[in-house]
């Protein structure tokens, strides 16, 4: 292996892993959201009643799919086989359309949409994504 193609693999790593962390962000702050909107029908929740409702609620289910991007990379970071190009780019083209928030989409894309209109914490973790795609 020369040293170009170690320091492709390292960066490439280190690309992925500063995606995933940037996407838990987004997470956490769309979580804190929907958990506020949660709170505000129905009353304050528990941590472990919070876990409880990210799983099996229909509230919080548009929010498994950035859970599953993450343990998509989490998997390609942890494979025993060379992370390729073409990984690279199909988790950032998949980071890049989930991210693509819209009034008339499907859900996710909809209720994005209104967190980023109504929580400046969800601006700030969406550009921060969207900065670090714009490098690749």
């Amino acid at each position: 292996m020369t040293a170009k193609t170690l320091l492709q693999r390292i960066n490439q790593h280190q690309y992925l892993r500063d995606l995933r962390n940037k996407l838990l962000h987004l997470h956490r702050m769309l979580l804190e959201t929907e958990r506020i909107n949660y709170e505000q029908v129905r009353g304050r929740v528990s941590n472990t009643e919070l876990f409880q409702l990210v799983v099996a609620d229909e509230q919080f289910a548009w929010l498994h799919r950035i859970s599953e991007l993450v343990v998509q990379i989490d998997e390609t970071l942890s494979s025993d086989q060379p992370i390729s190009l073409e990984d690279v780019q199909n988790l950032i083209a998949s980071t890049r359309i989930l991210i693509a928030p819209s009034e008339v989409g499907d859900e996710f894309a909809r209720k994005y949409y209104a967190a980023l209109q109504s929580e400046p914490s969800v601006v700030l973790a969406h550009a921060a994504v969207s900065e670090l795609l714009a490098i690749k």
